[in-house]
């Protein structure tokens, strides 16, 4: 089964990747684009049939490696 995970920073983090990637925008006459905000895609695929079990597997992998539960918040998608 496969599961998604889409990981960003949480609100008050401060976001420089996202700034210069909004300033480059601007710069190419994107007037309209105020803030960027980036983060991390993941698509797991996890060797199980039922749905709950394999979120759960991959709930524990994002709180043990793949976000930084200080700084980042994730969801299962």
């Amino acid at each position: 089964m496969k599961v998604k995970v889409v990981v960003t920073l949480k609100n008050g983090v401060l976001d420089p990747q996202g700034k210069v990637i909004q300033q480059t925008l601007n710069g190419m006459n994107f007037d309209n684009v105020s803030e960027v905000r980036q983060g991390k895609f993941f698509e797991i695929e996890v060797k199980e049939n039922d749905e709950t079990k394999a979120k759960s597997l991959v709930d524990d992998m994002c709180k043990k490696l793949l976000a930084n539960l200080v700084i980042e918040d994730y969801k299962i998608v």
